[in-house]
């Protein structure tokens, strides 16, 4: 089983790339399930539309999963209660429309598990996240409620990713960070079994401000001439994770960075 997880599509770019790229990286990396982090992808660069997640998922993505711009778009609140495959953070206040975690059958009827998590240090309020993962760990067992668990935790700080990822060592099968977009360089598979990554990075173009047009941004910093932030538009990079998960354990036998496209190296 092998799953691959991208990270947060940012605007036209990111999308195009994956529409036009996705289904022959499927094809060729012999991947199983896909997630994508999509919170990002609508056109001011913040926020996801139904017309967006329908694009992704006819060309291969399973799940997509958001973090603190999932409401951004006022129509996916409607939208998000609707379609399973559309998951906002676990943690998020209660009432909050949508879910945060399920478990989807794949064709060859494995059950993979999807958590999606956000951090509480420079992010937008929400519950304890640990707290709210502890109870989830005490609820829900790996091999026995889903063959395979993926989280995903959007989050601004690595100690706040590091931790969660030791804490659900040999518990998930991937925990990969969200939120930053720049990919780090510490793909591996933890002690117990998991296989993590502080940040996966961002499906977007990288010659600009984590995904924004960068003379714009300068600018901002600058308290020049500036507008409301937008996404750079030049050639995407698709940037990621790909799991390779142990059927019998539910843990991780290997994980890789993904990197394809764009300016930066790729890993292919």
């Amino acid at each position: 089983m092998r799953i691959l997880f991208l990270g947060d599509v940012v605007g036209i770019s990111g999308c195009l790339k994956i529409k036009n790229n996705l289904q022959s990286i499927i094809k060729r990396e012999n991947i199983n399930f896909v997630i994508v982090n999509g919170e990002n992808s609508a056109e001011p660069g913040v926020g996801l539309t139904e017309n967006i997640c329908n694009d992704f998922f006819s060309c291969g993505v399973n799940v997509i999963t958001s973090g603190n711009h999932v409401w951004d778009q006022k129509e996916i609140m409607t939208y998000i209660e609707k379609e399973n495959r559309l998951l906002r953070p676990y943690n998020l206040l209660k009432n909050s429309p949508g879910k945060g975690f399920k478990v989807y059958k794949t064709i060859n009827d494995m059950k993979i598990g999807v958590l999606n998590l956000m951090g509480n240090v420079f992010m937008k309020k929400c519950e304890d996240v640990f707290e709210v993962a502890h109870k989830f760990l005490n609820e829900h067992n790996l091999k026995k409620d889903y063959d395979f668990l993926i989280v995903d935790f959007h989050g601004e700080i690595t100690s706040e990713k590091n931790a969660i990822g030791h804490f659900f060592d040999g518990k998930a099968t991937l925990v990969i960070g969200t939120h930053t977009h720049i990919p780090t360089n510490d793909a591996r598979v933890l002690k117990n079994g998991t296989a993590y990554q502080t940040d996966a990075g961002m499906c977007g173009d990288y010659d600009s401000v984590i995904g924004m047009n960068k003379q714009n941004s300068i600018n901002r910093f600058l308290k020049k001439d500036s507008v409301k932030h937008f996404p750079a538009k030049g050639d995407a990079t698709l940037s990621g994770v790909i799991v390779e998960c142990n059927l019998n354990t539910g843990l991780a036998n290997q994980v890789e960075s993904y990197i394809y496209g764009g300016v930066l190296n790729n890993t292919i």
